[in-house]
């Protein structure tokens, strides 16, 4: 113990042990002994404190990320304006966090605070409050310019631009697209039907001209395909039919859907792709039935049916990506939602003068 004692004291463990006739590495197993036994107390409040002084540093980095994620395009803009973001964001993010990484002090923005608001300050928080309301609702599917007409249809005099700023302000933006692959199937030997629309995608009236696709969803059970007819007047889903299989089956009953629903004069024009479903002896039928002429887009020409190409890109980019579906029931339901009390009642189409496509219709039947 007195070797051990000795060596604690800053004596040279060599010098010890020689001093004492033992070797030295008996002696170095001795005062690690010791250390882990007797020190060990020490050793572990110390290991505590510095494991506990990593903790603090990464949720400070992290919480540094999320500010910066969540100010995108606030450190481009005045003092002000940040100023305002901290005081939106202070009960998520501590101040001295959010002074550090928008490159502002603590004592500017208090004295900013303590100046109360101005006119323009307060009319802000009232504008952030209904756009943070909006852009909920909507799932943040809208950006500036539809949020913009939202706000203008409830008395707001907002001009986009300033919406467009105050999104920035707020860390909100539209959802992104993805990209997403065509489900058609040409390479058949059915016979096919001219191209009756030439990219044309006007209409007269409803029920003059309708566009048919498919389209696909991932779940965990498997891809569920989703067939889809749309107006080419006003842009409504006038029929759609779901199933894990894309069989003629599928398009017939979206088409039997659109009939029932809308009750078209004959002559109306049918425009699809070239998928063997549609040129099916089955589907083709059903057309004759009810008196429709069919049409058919150029091979492997998205273009020639890119009306419908953009419905399936917003119901993807807005519905569907961010989302991960357990099975094709959740799928199902949650696509259902999205045609029947959002895309037709409610969604703001560029094309209409941003209008719904209910809202369009009703209007011009007015």
């Amino acid at each position: 113990m007195q070797a051990v004692k000795r060596v604690l004291a800053g004596h040279p463990v060599a010098a010890v042990a020689r001093e004492l006739g033992i070797g030295e590495s008996l002696l170095h197993n001795w005062v690690t002994r010791h250390r882990l036994t007797e020190g060990g107390g020490a050793l572990q409040v110390e290991q505590a404190a510095e494991i506990a002084r990593l903790k603090r540093a990464l949720a400070h980095k992290e919480e540094e990320a999320a500010i910066l994620k969540k100010s995108d395009g606030v450190l481009c803009a005045g003092i002000p304006v940040r100023y305002a973001f901290l005081q939106t964001h202070e009960d998520r993010f501590s101040v001295l966090a959010m002074c550090r990484v928008l490159d502002v002090t603590r004592s500017g923005y208090y004295a900013w605070k303590r100046r109360g608001e101005s006119p323009r300050d307060e009319e802000n928080r009232r504008l952030d409050a209904d756009l943070q309301r909006l852009y909920n609702f909507h799932k943040g599917r809208y950006g500036a310019p539809r949020l913009t007409l939202d706000l203008r249809a409830e008395g707001w005099r907002a001009s986009r631009r300033r919406v467009a700023k105050r999104l920035r302000m707020l860390g909100l933006r539209a959802k992104a697209a993805r990209k997403f692959k065509a489900t058609t199937q040409s390479k058949h030997g059915l016979p096919t039907a001219p191209n009756r629309l030439e990219q044309d995608f006007t209409a007269a009236a409803p029920n003059r001209v309708w566009l048919a696709d498919i389209t696909y969803v991932g779940t965990d059970e498997g891809w569920l395909y989703l067939a889809v007819v749309l107006d080419v007047y006003s842009r409504a889903v006038v029929g759609w039919a779901m199933a894990e299989r894309i069989t003629r089956d599928l398009v017939i009953a979206a088409l039997t859907m659109a009939v029932w629903r809308r009750r078209p004069a004959p002559g109306l024009i049918a425009h699809s792709d070239r998928g063997s479903q549609y040129a099916s002896g089955g589907y083709q039928a059903a057309l004759e039935l009810h008196g429709f002429l069919c049409s058919m887009s150029r091979k492997g020409n998205c273009y020639d049916n890119a009306a419908m190409e953009s419905f399936f890109h917003s119901l993807k980019v807005e519905q569907v990506h961010d989302r991960r579906y357990r099975t094709r029931e959740e799928a199902r339901a949650d696509i259902f939602e999205y045609i029947e009390t959002y895309y037709n009642p409610i969604r703001r189409h560029s094309t209409l003068d941003y209008l719904s496509p209910r809202d369009f219709e009703n209007r011009k039947a007015a």
